[in-house]
This record gives C-alpha cells, sequence and structure tokens, in this order.
C-alpha cells in the first residue's frame, strides 16, 4: 500500500472502509485495493460483505463484528493487530462506527498505539443532506431515536431548541410515530424523508411534518430511512421547547376527561404522552401525586 495509507513498522493497522450503501458502482478504488489487501476482514454481517466481495471478485478471510460480540472480539482483533495483521472493518453499508459498530476497537486501537486510517467512501447521511433542500451549512446527526415511545419524546424535547437541521435514521415500523411525536414536539417544521437513497426505489418525500405525517399514513414505507428535519426559521428559539402542561399529571387527566371527554385510561395515555413519560413512569407519578406534601 503507499506510504499514506500504510504506515511503516511491525505493528498492523486498522482500516475503517466505507462500503455502498444500495448501490455496488458507488465503492471507491481506495476501498477495493484495501480489501483486496487486508489480512482479514471484520464485518456486522458476513452474508452481506460475502455478497460485495463476491462482485468484485475478491475472497478473502471474514470475521463478524456486531454489537453482540463486540466485546469479546475487539480484544481479539487487537491482538492480531499487534502481530502486523492489516485489518479492515467494515458495516452492513456507509461508514462503520457512525450509528454502527467499531467505536469499542476503535479506541482500543488508539490506547495501544496502533494506526487507524478511515477509508471514506458513501454515506446516508451526506447523500440525503445534499439532496434535501434544507440548509445544510451547520447541521446535527442524531443516530437512532430510542425505540421506547416516552424515551424517543424525551430525547426530542431536548432537541427542540435546535437551530440547525437534524438529520436522523429510524425503522420503517417507528417512522410514522416518530414524525408524529416530531410534530407535537418540534413543531410544523420543513423535513424530508429519504428512503432507499442511491437504491432502485430511491424516494424523496419533501414538506412539512405536518404532510409527512399524512403521507405516511396513507402509505406506509418500506427500506432504509433518514429523516432530516430543518430548522424553524421563523419561529424564536425559546417558542420551540414546548412547555409541560401546568399542574400535576392527575389534574391534567382530569382536565383531559372533562373537556375532552376521554376515559380514564386514554386520558392516562395522553397525558404521559405529554410529558415524555412511559405507563409506568406514569403510574409511579400519579401515586407520588396523591403523597400529601409537608
Amino acid at each position: 500500500m503507499p506510504r499514506s495509507a500504510q504506515p511503516s513498522g511491525r505493528c498492523g493497522c486498522l482500516y475503517l472502509v466505507a462500503t455502498p450503501i444500495g448501490n455496488l458502482e458507488d465503492i471507491t478504488l481506495r476501498a477495493l485495493r484495501v480489501l483486496r489487501e487486508a489480512d482479514l476482514i471484520a464485518c456486522e454481517d458476513t452474508r452481506q460483505t460475502q455478497k460485495l466481495l463476491r462482485h468484485y471478485g475478491l475472497r478473502k478471510r471474514l470475521v463478524s463484528y456486531h454489537e453482540h460480540n463486540e466485546m469479546l472480539r475487539a480484544p481479539e482483533l487487537v491482538m492480531e493487530l499487534e502481530r502486523g495483521a492489516r485489518v479492515a472493518l467494515v458495516s452492513d453499508a456507509g461508514m462503520p462506527v457512525l450509528s454502527d459498530p467499531g467505536h469499542r476497537l476503535v479506541a482500543l486501537c488508539v490506547r495501544h498505539g496502533i494506526p487507524v486510517v478511515p477509508v471514506p467512501g458513501p454515506s446516508a447521511v451526506v447523500a440525503a443532506l445534499v439532496a434535501s433542500g434544507l440548509p445544510v451549512d451547520e447541521f446535527v446527526f442524531v443516530g437512532f431515536l430510542p425505540a421506547r415511545a416516552g424515551e424517543r419524546r424525551r430525547r426530542l424535547q431536548q432537541l427542540a431548541g435546535e437551530l440547525r437541521t437534524l438529520v436522523l435514521f429510524e425503522a420503517p415500523h417507528r417512522i410514522r410515530e416518530t414524525v408524529a411525536d416530531a410534530l407535537e414536539l418540534l413543531g410544523d417544521r420543513p423535513a424530508v424523508l429519504a428512503r432507499e437513497v442511491t437504491k432502485l426505489h430511491e424516494e424523496f418525500l419533501r414538506g412539512r411534518l405536518s404532510e409527512l405525517r399524512t403521507r405516511l399514513e396513507s402509505k406506509p414505507p418500506k427500506g432504509e430511512i433518514t429523516l432530516l428535519i430543518g430548522p424553524a426559521a421563523d419561529t424564536p428559539a425559546e417558542a420551540r421547547s414546548p412547555a409541560a402542561p401546568a399542574g400535576t399529571l392527575a389534574e391534567r387527566i382530569e382536565q383531559l376527561m372533562r373537556e375532552q371527554g376521554l376515559d380514564r385510561k386514554t386520558a392516562l395515555k395522553q397525558a404521559a404522552r405529554e410529558r415524555g413519560l412511559s405507563r409506568r413512569e406514569a403510574y409511579k407519578q400519579l401515586l407520588l401525586d396523591r403523597i400529601p406534601q409537608r
């Protein structure tokens, strides 16, 4: 390998290699060379990586490296590296480490003085950003929001005052709930849903969050999704942070039952949702509200 890509000495080197996010033609020449010359490729899913290697006629030694085995696999790979191995780390798609396994291995390499070399390439974040039409001079990459509704809403509340474009990943079966929560907690901001970027059925849905919510209700999405939420440029930052309803949780439940005609269970669910609480947390709060204050 060229001097810039292969450190000198007997110690090995860890290469962080970006792979296509859909279209196999997007891989770089450098990435192919690094994969070809690597002694070992650590991959999130050996079956997925094998497809890529077969497409380019490469036969390499593969080992799995994913969130369920990285505690044990990272030290094993460091031992290989210390013996002089050239190890390429790849994820199923895009750049490893970014919302994918790899941080533990990189941190260990840095601690042990093992060179870490990024081999950049395809990125769902960058591809979606540049085609979105939203402001991209500054942005915040959120990654995946929490799967649990209460935790997801709390995270969105933390982002409510953010003035930059938000970029996040979301699973198809959760995207409708996430868009609905974002609409409620962030306001009706401009947004773009980028689906299956670089693939055959690539699609960009543009509009305000309220419009995206309506479209998702009529046609549930499939495939890999990147959601971008633009800043509410016409709204003061202090107005974007939704204030929690006044009063106790019990008082809010009674208010919803009285004003909206909800039954107690539905009112509890809505009041908990407004506060970013799980059902268990809501029940605990109700018990605390009943304790007399001294």
